[in-house]
């Protein structure tokens, strides 16, 4: 059964840092490009962030530049997001995905940025 599970959300203040990290299941995740994604109440679902299969190069979004790093660790199966200097713009559900010969998604994790 293929699965993608999100873990490490939760309530940080603003200027603090997460990191969300996304178990694969079911699936080779080397043979993907891997994505985060987030979205927020009322608000369009947004790319954060995307790696490459070899982990090699990555794109941010414009408002996560400088803040946020996108990893992998395909030997485990693992997408990872480093997550620094949040602010409550931050605060979304981050969703991971898997893209390649099929697509996958997750059912995301809770990040909410708030004093």
């Amino acid at each position: 059964q293929v699965q993608l599970v999100e873990s490490g959300g939760g309530l940080v203040q603003p200027g603090g840092s997460l990191r969300l990290s996304c178990v694969a299941s079911g699936f080779d995740i080397s043979t993907y490009a891997m994505n985060w994604y987030r979205q927020a109440p009322g608000k369009k679902r947004e790319l954060v962030a995307a790696i490459t299969r070899a982990g090699n190069s990555a794109i941010y979004g414009d408002s996560v530049k400088g803040r946020f790093t996108i990893s992998r660790d395909n030997d485990n199966n693992m997408l990872n997001l480093q997550m620094m200097n949040l602010n409550v713009n931050d605060t979304a559900v981050y969703i991971c995905s898997a893209v390649g010969p099929s697509n996958f998604w997750g059912q995301g994790t809770q990040v909410t940025v708030s004093s």
